[in-house]
């Protein structure tokens, strides 16, 4: 008997369906007479799940007792003596309870299927063992339940039960998916939109991969090479002509005709160091195809065509799109061109567009810098003039009768000198005369076949011979040599252009600037480096490309000092000395980068403390009347008091008595909140942080507000947090005031606290009219009073001096909308190290 099926419905998170969809199945399969058990379902008490479940047949399940509680696991055994056609096995990452028969149920579910039942299970994308470290750093909770990414691979089937993350929450807030009572925590810690729409994002790129999986090994099993056009992918050539732009708007408009099309733009730049364009129209065309949505990538390559072809099936694309050319008529004779050379090696497989553009037959202008004078085909072509072409000349004239006469033997040899010395450069003409030389020698001056001349006139003709052939190629060879310094230079002036116009606008980053570096000289990795003095060890102020970047000059593989304590290393390649003219301007610019990012520190910085005098004025001219009113309610009753025209009864003391203690608590709480915003602003707050337990602090903090009003829920088991307990007391004690100021009567505060991975969250929840996400931020600024706040509540400090310490302990402080009204301040702290977090009180199954 053959090995079962397996099949997989893959939820993006807990409570999306996928035990709702199997059971469906199952009644589907029912319906077609297969014969279908349950072999282990949970329904965990959700009505539309439970209903699914009748009609179908149940297996009975294995009781084991674990410390003394009694738990039901699948029976393997039962299932296995069954035998049916198909069974449904719910939470496929699930740990069996110890004593089972596999540690395991994606183990049981391999022994049904080696006895050969297909299995329809279900599993979680956060349950996979791959994702485990993502999934925590996403959510913050570890989990301990997970399945090999090979077993959920090798199903025969991957079903994908997806849902949006707003309807997801949906589902919760109405109790679909747990208790009520749990409703309020999960929404607030696992399933947030933010949790869940990247959760989501992991399961649809991992079920594409393995569609790409299974569609790589189809073509692989029926030798199928050609690209199948499942996905568009554009790439557009470019040469950094003014043509770029076109051909960039075209492709994207291309890549708007299809859904999940991507555009890739890719500049093919000679091995030589510097790149064949202009450095300012490439950046430009850089920045325009990020803009509409595509990549651009630089290679080094010195046959475009080549390249191009080689570069468009690594990233198995489907189209490209390269400009018509530039050159003129004439030009063409040197051969067919780039885009006529990709269009015929491209192959049924990629379809190559030529598009037409202003530029069309102008002219490609001079090369710039090459590594070498001439290239290879025009030296061989040379070679082969001035050393086979007076074999064949010699040939052909001596097998005639009457032949032209010297004269003109020497003038025929001496085309073929000249045709070398333009084509191969100054040796090939050299190589040329040479031979020329020997073979007039020979064959045609008298006496022939000898190495002798009997006419002093023949001599003179063939020495001036040799010397025009010399003096030809001499001047071929300086006019090339003036060509390639005349490229370079403009390649320079372009580069130093470019950097001048940066520095006027002010847009360069370092990084971006060490990022033109690696780019214009093809180098692997870039790092600008100083020190404070020649003892001091090397630091590194900025660095691209891979990883092991030089961290020191001696490392790099070439090093351009900038000053005494400032250097540039590059690593990847040995630079040509004629490069190091237009490396040192980089790196003259990197420091003026650098010491411009400093400067822009030290504004910032200049900046706040400019803003921190204006907010004390500020707190001066706001809080004038604020500070008058407890005072003069303090002086009014200590004036009555005072009074021996009025005999005052006990009750009448004690409301004076009683004003007198709120106006002063008023007046302190006031004075406190201007103090602790004046040290904000002044940046003279120095928390001195230590492991605490909230349960030392969060009580302390409740002692402003009227008993009853707040409902406390600190879990002991929750670990300690690195914070200063005084601001972390004053912190709480704003947001729990602030909370039930707003909260209508009967409804108390709640202030709640869990731990989420390496994080530590207090949650203030209120019931009040909440705050729309317009104006969230907006509460936290000072002298900030949303809403119609009574009168004597304060002037608008005690949330922003509450984000302030939060971010002073290394926290954050951040408005939520309360599930059912209201609204939530969380406040995330970190957890102290040697206190290992724990994971929040959610179900330990979380499957529809």
């Amino acid at each position: 008997m053959g090995r079962g099926k397996l099949r997989i419905y893959l939820g993006a998170a807990p409570g999306v369906g996928k035990t709702y969809s199997m059971l469906s199945e199952a009644h589907r399969r029912l319906e077609r007479g297969t014969d279908v058990v349950v072999a282990f379902v949970e329904h965990h008490d959700r009505p539309r799940t439970e209903v699914l479940l009748h009609g179908l047949e149940e297996l009975g399940r294995r009781r084991l007792s674990h410390r003394g509680t009694a738990f039901t696991e699948m029976d393997v055994d039962a299932v296995l003596a069954r035998r049916p056609a198909v069974a449904l096995v719910d939470e496929l990452a699930h740990t069996n309870v110890p004593g089972s028969r596999n540690e395991k149920r994606w183990q049981d579910v391999e022994e049904l299927l080696e006895a050969g039942i297909d299995v329809i299970s279900t599993v979680n994308i956060q349950h996979l063992e791959s994702l485990g470290d993502v999934v925590e750093s996403i959510t913050g909770v570890r989990q301990r339940e997970t399945v090999p990414d090979e077993v959920v691979r090798r199903a025969d089937q991957i079903e994908l039960v997806d849902m949006s993350p707003q309807a997801l929450r949906r589902r919760m807030a109405h109790g679909n998916i747990y208790a009520s009572e749990k409703v309020d925590a999960a929404l607030s810690n696992y399933f947030r939109p933010g949790n869940l729409t990247a959760l989501r994002e992991l399961a649809l790129l991992w079920v594409a991969d393995r569609v790409d999986e299974y569609l790589q090994q189809y073509r692989a099993e029926h030798s199928i090479r050609s690209t199948w056009q499942a996905r568009e992918r554009i790439v557009v050539g470019l040469t950094g002509g003014p043509e770029g732009k076109t051909l960039l708007r075209r492709a994207a408009r291309m890549a708007a005709k299809g859904s999940g099309s991507e555009v890739l733009a890719v500049y093919i730049a000679r091995s030589d160091g510097l790149t064949g364009a202009s450095p300012k129209e490439l950046a430009v065309q850089r920045t325009l195809v990020e803009d509409l949505g595509g990549s651009f990538h630089h290679v080094i390559g010195d046959d475009v065509p080549s390249a191009l072809l080689e570069f468009a099936r690594g990233v198995n694309a489907t189209q490209i799109v390269l400009g018509s050319s530039r050159r003129k008529a004439w030009q063409y004779v040197f051969g067919p061109g780039v885009g006529a050379t990709v269009a015929r090696d491209s192959g049924p497989d990629l379809d190559v567009h030529i598009v037409t553009h202003d530029e069309v037959a102008k002219g490609r202008g001079l090369p710039v810098a090459r590594g070498a004078r001439l290239s290879r085909s025009r030296v061989l072509a040379g070679w082969l003039t001035g050393v086979l072409g007076p074999v064949l000349l010699t040939l052909f004239l001596y097998n005639l009768e009457n032949g032209p006469g010297l004269a003109n033997d020497v003038l025929l040899f001496l085309f073929l000198t000249v045709a070398a010395a333009l084509l191969g450069g100054l040796l090939a003409a050299l190589a040329s005369a040479a031979v020329g030389s020997v073979l007039l020698n020979f064959y045609f001056t008298p006496p022939t076949h000898s190495i002798t001349i009997a006419d002093p006139q023949n001599i003179v003709a063939i020495a001036i011979f040799f010397a025009v052939g010399v003096a030809v190629a001499s001047v071929v060879d300086l006019a090339a040599r003036r060509t390639h310094q005349a490229a370079r230079l403009r390649a320079e002036a372009e580069i130093l252009s470019f950097l001048a116009g940066s520095v006027l606008r002010g847009e360069t980053t370092l990084n971006a600037l060490l990022e033109r570096v690696r780019e214009t000289f093809a180098m692997d990795a870039v790092s600008l480096l100083e020190r404070e003095s020649d003892v001091e060890p090397w630091t590194c102020a900025g660095s691209v490309g891979e990883a092991a970047a030089p961290r020191r000059p001696e490392d790099a593989d070439v090093d351009m000092p900038v000053s005494d304590h400032m250097a540039l290393a590059l690593s990847g390649r040995k630079l040509p000395a004629e490069d190091r003219r237009v490396l040192g301007a980089f790196a003259a610019q990197a420091a003026v980068v650098l010491d411009r990012q400093r400067l822009v520190g030290e504004a910032a910085r200049a900046r706040e403390l400019a803003e921190g005098n204006r907010i004390r004025t500020a707190l001066l001219a706001a809080v004038s009347h604020d500070l008058r009113t407890p005072l003069a309610g303090i002086k009014a009753a200590v004036t009555s008091l005072r009074s021996d025209d009025v005999a005052w009864s006990e009750e009448d003391e004690a409301e004076l008595l009683a004003g007198i203690e709120d106006g002063a608590d008023r007046l302190d709480h006031l004075v406190g909140n201007l103090l602790d915003m004046s040290r904000l602003q002044t940046g003279t707050v120095t928390p001195l942080i230590r492991d605490t337990d909230l349960d030392e602090v969060v009580p302390m903090a409740l002692g402003g507000v009227p008993e009853g009003s707040v409902c406390l829920d600190i879990p002991e088991a929750l670990p300690f947090v690195a914070v200063d307990p005084g601001l972390l007391e004053r912190c709480v004690a704003n947001l729990v005031e602030n909370a039930v100021k707003y909260s209508p009567n009967g409804a108390p505060v709640t202030v709640a606290a869990s731990a989420l991975g390496e994080r530590v969250e207090v949650r203030v929840v209120d019931r009040g009219p909440g705050v729309p996400d317009s104006a969230k931020d907006r509460i936290f600024e000072p002298f900030q009073r949303y809403g119609d706040a009574p009168r004597g509540a304060g002037v608008g400090l005690g949330l922003a001096v509450s984000r302030g310490f939060a971010e002073a302990m290394g926290g954050t402080l951040a408005a939520e909308d309360t599930p059912g009204g209201g609204l939530t301040m969380v406040l995330t702290l970190r957890a102290a190290a040697g206190h290992p977090p724990v994971s929040p009180g959610l179900p330990a199954r979380a499957t529809t």
